[in-house]
């Protein structure tokens, strides 16, 4: 699972991101906000968020994140007890606040507590799996890369498995609110479906489509 950790403080981030990596997630680290608001498209599961720090404040990247991903988490680590940033933090759509000082296992805990996948590896078939903390698909024990826009369809597919998921929904969070056609949802599906071994995505009829797993 992948973890993006914006803090600006540089001795917690590093003691934040060593326990994390212990845990066996993958954490991408970042101290400045205009750092991090690049990175949020890169397919993670979580996203841990302090709000003062340099340039870009964690709370307009929390509105930012909700633009595209509304059900991925989102925890704001903050000193801050002003009512009004709690509020904020809220009404944008945290999934909660901890207030610093606090202890690691009680961030651990809210990452489990949020975060819907409980593995690492999502095995589609006894050949064919996916790896969370690679970003790479196993089949017959062979490693294929995905590009950016399948590697973000394949996430999105995975949390919402058999569920139907419309071509809105996909052009949404793959091209992250920019226009995308019919033609190119379809020509990313035709790839993600070249790349897998068995055809998991099933086409729903003027709707979108549906990733089926066991």
């Amino acid at each position: 699972m992948k973890i993006l950790l914006l803090e600006d403080n540089k001795k917690l981030n590093d003691t934040i991101t060593k326990r994390l990596k212990l845990k066996g997630y993958k954490v991408q680290s970042c101290v400045d906000g205009a750092d991090a608001i690049e990175k949020i498209a890169d397919g993670y599961s979580c996203f841990i968020l302090d709000i003062n720090v340099p340039n870009i404040d964690g709370i307009k990247i929390l509105k930012k994140i909700r633009e595209f991903y509304k059900d991925i988490p989102v925890i704001i680590i903050s000193a801050s007890v002003e009512l009004n940033d709690i509020k904020q933090s809220y009404d944008f759509g945290c999934n909660d606040y901890l207030k610093k000082p606090f202890f690691i296992d009680e961030l651990e805990i809210k990452i489990e507590k949020f975060c819907k996948i409980q593995d690492d590896l999502i095995y589609f078939d006894e050949n064919c799996y996916f790896d969370y903390k690679s970003s790479l698909i196993f089949i017959n024990d062979k490693e294929q890369r995905l590009t950016k826009k399948e590697r973000l369809l394949l996430n999105l597919f995975l949390t919402k498995r058999n569920q139907v998921l419309s071509y809105e929904a996909i052009e949404n969070y793959v091209w992250e609110g920019s226009f995308a056609s019919l033609e190119s949802i379809r020509s990313l599906i035709r790839r993600l479906r070249k790349i897998l071994s068995n055809d998991y995505i099933e086409t729903v009829v003027d709707t979108g489509y549906i990733f089926k797993t066991s």
